[in-house]
């Protein structure tokens, strides 16, 4: 009979269930197997959870750089006139722009002004960072011409500045006001230089979702740039757009080569890659540390089949005696450790998946039971807790867990089938 028994048998399934739902009174282990089931539960949750938001988070923090941001800047190496004065302008920049444009992967390359100066509205001040730009090229910054929120019109850029919603908030201005915009490098006299004030009508406001870039970000007319920050005739550097951000080094000595003899790079890799780098390593790491609390409640499993198979060393002995194998036996016990495991899973990856999909109104509401503040967007540089589920995320956390289950299973349930039918029934 056990020779012609194949694995995994109907009756096998039955027993397996019936030692599953069996109460403690009747020499069950149904709370050691509620345990297992909502250790697994957890676990595979908090770690589909915290997966979904790491990508969430990396996606959004990378959208807003390259969103709002150039992909790569190519720039001058610094240069010594006669007499003696430094400088990196770039005089030849539309010619510059049309090379770097015909590169291959290269979307869009625009000349740029760039400087530092005080705005003020009615004795409110705040550091900003202006851009001089032209409108067309403004219009094909996806944070800024397409931004999560925006007041104004984007079309009126020329008859003043756009500023980022953060610089409009610390300055209280709105659409129409009039802000004062204060260079230290101005006007040269014969008494030095003298700052440079200038009022500016502010025609667009923009929110392009990152911190940094709508606290301090003020675009104006590529112009009126080169007019404000003495660079007549002259661009500072090149904003360059590519078709694939993430394969930008690969662009590298083509741009050298389309900038000239003494052109320099500088890539959104270059200013990020640390921080990048570092989200990698807590990828990592959180990864490991999760995957532990995945096995610890697997281990709920091994302890919840050590006490199953202790209560039912009688029944084991009549199944063998009956003339179960060693096989069947094994794979009994094997049933009870992996459903609890594949029940565990399959709720987890429910509830993991609810948190990403619900994440916005989820953590509204810790938000508001917390009194608010909960998230900065000054310490984390964008708005809200991001979270985006992945299909490898979601199977790399099933994998994992059924894995680990079906691993622990396997050494009660040897120790259930080499289980000697007559010591067992030694004392019955």
């Amino acid at each position: 009979m056990a020779g012609s028994t194949p694995p995994f048998a109907r009756f096998e399934w039955l027993i397996a269930w019936r030692y599953l739902r069996a109460k403690r009174a009747e020499g069950g282990v149904s709370t050691m197997t509620w345990i297992s089931l909502a250790g697994i539960t957890l676990a595979v949750f908090a770690l589909i959870a915290t997966l979904s938001v790491r990508s969430g988070f990396r996606e959004e923090f990378v959208d807003t750089i390259l969103g709002a941001n150039a992909h790569v800047t190519v720039y001058s190496g610094m240069r010594v006139s006669d007499s003696g004065q430094t400088s990196r302008t770039i005089a030849d920049f539309e010619a510059m722009s049309e090379r770097v444009r015909a590169v291959p992967g290269v979307t869009r390359a625009a000349p740029l002004i760039k400087g530092q100066v005080m705005a003020t509205h009615r004795g409110q001040n705040s550091g900003v960072e202006v851009f001089g730009i032209s409108a067309a090229d403004l219009a094909t910054i996806p944070r800024v011409a397409n931004p999560e929120e925006f007041w104004g019109d984007i079309a009126n850029f020329n008859d003043g500045i756009a500023i980022g919603s953060g610089v409009a908030r610390e300055l209280g201005v709105s659409i129409g006001d009039r802000i004062k915009l204060i260079s230290p490098d101005g006007a040269k006299t014969a008494f030095g230089t003298s700052p440079r004030v200038s009022n500016y009508e502010v025609t667009y406001i923009f929110t392009a979702g990152r911190y940094d870039i709508d606290r301090t970000r003020v675009y104006m007319p590529f112009a009126e740039a080169q007019s404000y920050f003495n660079r007549e005739g002259v661009a500072d550097e090149l904003e360059v757009f590519v078709e694939n951000p993430e394969e930008v080094d690969s662009l590298t000595l083509p741009l050298l080569a389309a900038g000239g003899e003494n052109a320099l790079i500088w890539t959104w890799r270059d200013s990020s890659g640390a921080f990048l780098r570092a989200l990698d390593v807590e990828d990592n790491v959180m990864f490991i540390i999760l995957s532990i609390l995945v096995l610890i409640a697997a281990m709920n499993i091994v302890s919840g089949l050590i006490m199953l198979v202790k209560n039912k060393g009688r029944d084991i002995g009549i199944l063998r005696t009956i003339g179960l194998s060693e096989g069947s036996v094994l794979r009994i016990f094997f049933i009870c450790g992996a459903a609890t495991g594949i029940i565990g899973t399959a709720l987890g990856v429910i509830l993991g998946c609810a948190f990403a999909i619900w994440i916005d109104p989820i953590f509204s509401l810790v938000n508001y039971v917390s009194g608010g503040g909960v998230w900065d967007p000054s310490i984390r540089g964008i708005y809200a807790l991001p979270a985006k589920l992945e299909f490898g995320d979601v199977m790399s956390a099933v994998a994992l867990s059924l894995g680990l289950s079906f691993v622990v299973t396997i050494f009660p349930a040897r120790r259930a089938a080499r289980m000697n039918p007559v010591e067992a029934l030694r004392y019955e």
